[in-house]
């Protein structure tokens, strides 16, 4: 077996970041200027990285799959992002965001990683008004927070709904001004499809041109991948229909290890599926469960009159409604992490309750809320999602639909579970670098700070600081016996061996000439993801899903279709490229949510669960990181490593949103 080397700094868990920056290697200014990265990905996570590291004089080759950076499915991140810069008061910390971090992801995360997140976070925000992000403020001018799920402090900074949109711009921003200055080299339209090694080391990837359909190689002394999720496996989710797994894919294949693929998050309130022809599900962001209180019905007879359309929302009084987050979990009410909520929306549902023509919906209303602040103070916060409702469904959730016994009752919103953001992601250690020398994972592409869920408004958190405040200290630990490589040509072997392997498989895919469609084949993919390895997970039912996932790609392999030529603009080619990535990742998080025989998190086994429904850990057997090990082909099997997880800081036990 081998063991693992994760790098974690000694001493306390409070003082590791720090003691890590006083003693890390250092590149000098005028060395820095001989060094060259590779930047793969300019949403938060890498537009963040590719402005600080050209700020600090390093020459960046930055690679934007969209035509601008401003286009990364970072924009779409609604509700906020979190800080514990304790501005309410309300006894928030450093150590409170930590340790509800590490709780919410039940205690599946590196300590010290999740910690060292903590502990930048305030830095994220003092950065983003600086470049002027307009975040809410109260009326005397300071940054105005909210809640999230997970927490009972307000410790979310945001801009309306459209925060992600905010930070990204201010990413952007800082990203812009480095390439005016030249030291960061943008290219847009570029697909990183291989990385390439020698002597064991990321020196350089294969992209393709999007637009002319060129393979182009290019050289750097490191290789930073900061390309997201691969929540897209299932067809329908939360992700931008562009977001793919492919370059995490290729890192795989080239020695990379890939951690805890099975933890995939699953967010509750999503606009429900309304129809087979969709090709991504809305998400309605989690800041609405601030004011916004869900139910179901409490009788069976009105839950199957909604279902048949003869009985709406608001025609039910408050004495019907059962509003069953607030009755199962008191303590924290609407406002419990998102695996929590999930769970509790798909069991309500199962039992009949579900409030809409497919059964598969629940209530998110704002009645109570309106009636005690005024409709202009929740619009102030929410309106432009009321109106992205609006434009989608043709309901106003600001408007009174009934009034009974002199209480008005508003349109609520429908809302169901759907899949939103991936845990788990390539392995890195505490200098977030993977099991390739040279090869550095970052934001969403990566599994290290959320365990087994992640909190809502951490995910651009976790982006920014990496971003801005980790890769830039703990890349050069990597990069100071750096300089005495100089500049290489991909005139090489190895190059020559990258982009000869890309064009086969290129070759291979326009040949098969079959009858399906790349979209069909995705969404047979997705439904078997859904059904077999989804919100609910058994032994029986990964099996079936794993048989299925072969069929699956003996279907790709046998009878895809792609129009059109591999020259120039071809977006099915791109597409094919992409959906064989998500059959082997498929297949990966099948294995790993076989091996781990418990419930934690986004990873629910129905076998392991209390009496009362809640997720069942074996902390005994499976307290550690599934590192999983390409075996060479994507017939063969992964292999597991296990990396196990150490806390001193925070006491190992059973989660407890109730009390």
């Amino acid at each position: 077996m081998v063991k693992i080397d994760s790098k974690i700094p000694e001493g306390p868990v409070a003082e590791k970041w720090t003691n890590y920056k006083a003693h890390q290697k250092l590149v000098n200014p005028a060395n820095k200027r001989r060094l060259d990265i590779i930047v793969v990905g300019t949403g938060l996570a890498g537009a963040s990285a590719a402005a600080s590291l050209g700020e600090m004089g390093f020459r960046v080759l930055n690679f934007c799959i969209q035509d601008s950076p401003r286009r990364a499915h970072s924009i779409a991140a609604q509700g906020g992002i979190n800080a514990a810069n304790n501005y309410k008061n309300d006894g928030d910390s450093v150590y409170r965001l930590f340790y509800d971090t590490v709780k919410g992801g039940d205690y599946r995360a590196r300590e010290a990683n999740v910690y060292r997140l903590a502990e930048v976070s305030n830095s994220i925000i003092d950065q983003c008004v600086a470049q002027g992000v307009p975040f809410a403020r109260e009326y005397g001018g300071l940054l105005a927070n909210r809640s999230f799920g997970g927490a009972q402090v307000s410790r979310t900074f945001y801009a309306r709904g459209q925060t992600g949109q905010q930070l990204l711009l201010g990413a952007y921003s800082a990203l812009s001004c480095q390439v005016a200055a030249g030291t960061v080299k943008l290219y847009t339209r570029y697909e990183m499809l291989d990385v390439v090694l020698i002597d064991g080391r990321a020196r350089g990837i294969i992209a393709r041109n999007l637009v002319t359909g060129k393979l182009e190689r290019f050289a750097a002394h490191a290789v930073v991948i900061a390309t997201g999720g691969y929540g897209n496996t299932y067809f329908l989710s939360t992700n931008a229909m562009g977001c793919n797994v492919s370059a995490a894919m290729a890192c795989y294949r080239k020695g990379a290890w890939f951690a805890n693929p099975a933890f995939v998050q699953i967010h509750p309130t999503c606009i429900p599926v309304h129809g087979d022809k969709q090709s991504k599900l809305t998400l309605m962001s989690e800041s609405l469960r601030n004011d916004g209180r869900i139910w179901v019905p409490k009788k069976l007879e009105d839950a199957k009159k909604l279902q048949e359309g003869t009985l709406q929302g608001a025609d039910i009084p408050e004495e019907d409604r059962d509003y069953y987050l607030e009755r199962r979990y008191p303590a924290f009410g609407n406002l419990v992490p998102r695996d929590v909520a999930s769970r509790a929306a798909k069991e309500r549902c199962d039992k009949g309750y579900g409030v809409n023509n497919t059964g598969l919906a629940v209530f998110l209303d704002f009645s109570e809320a309106i009636g005690r602040l005024g409709i202009d103070v929740i619009r102030q916060r929410y309106g432009n999602l009321f109106a992205m409702y609006e434009e989608i469904t043709d309901v106003n959730p600001g408007k009174v639909a009934n009034e009974i016994n002199g209480v008005k009752y508003y349109y609520p919103m429908m809302i169901y579970p759907a899949i939103h953001y991936t845990m788990g992601g390539i392995w890195v250690d505490y200098e977030l670098q993977t099991s390739v020398k040279g090869l550095f994972a970052i934001g969403e592409a990566n599994f290290s700070d959320h365990g087994a869920n992640r909190l809502g408004a951490s995910a651009l958190m976790q982006g920014l600081a990496d971003g801005y405040f980790v890769l830039p200290y703990t890349i050069q630990n990597y990069l100071s016996d750096q300089i005495t490589v100089p500049r290489f040509t991909t005139d090489t072997p190895e190059f020559d061996e990258a982009e000869k392997s890309v064009q086969a498989k290129i070759d291979h895919l326009m040949n098969i000439k079959g009858k399906r469609s790349v979209d069909s084949i995705h969404k047979e993919l997705g439904h078997i993801m859904w059904e077999y390895v989804g919100m609910g997970r058994t032994a029986e039912g990964l099996k079936i899903g794993l048989e299925k996932l072969k069929e699956v790609r003996k279907a790709f392999e046998t009878d895809l279709f792609i129009p059109g030529k591999q020259d120039g603009v071809n977006v099915e080619l791109e597409k094919a490229f992409r959906l064989n990535d998500f059959i082997t990742m498929g297949e990966l998080m099948a294995h790993d949510a076989l091996s781990r025989n418990e419930s934690c998190g986004g990873h629910f086994r129905e076998e392991y669960q209390t009496e009362e429904g809640e997720a069942l850990r074996d902390d005994k057997n499976y307290f550690y990181v599934g590192c999983w090990e390409y075996q060479g082909s994507d017939d063969k099997e992964p292999v597991m490593m296990k990396e196990p997880l150490e806390y001193e800081a925070i006491k190992v036990q059973t989660r407890n949103y109730k009390s």
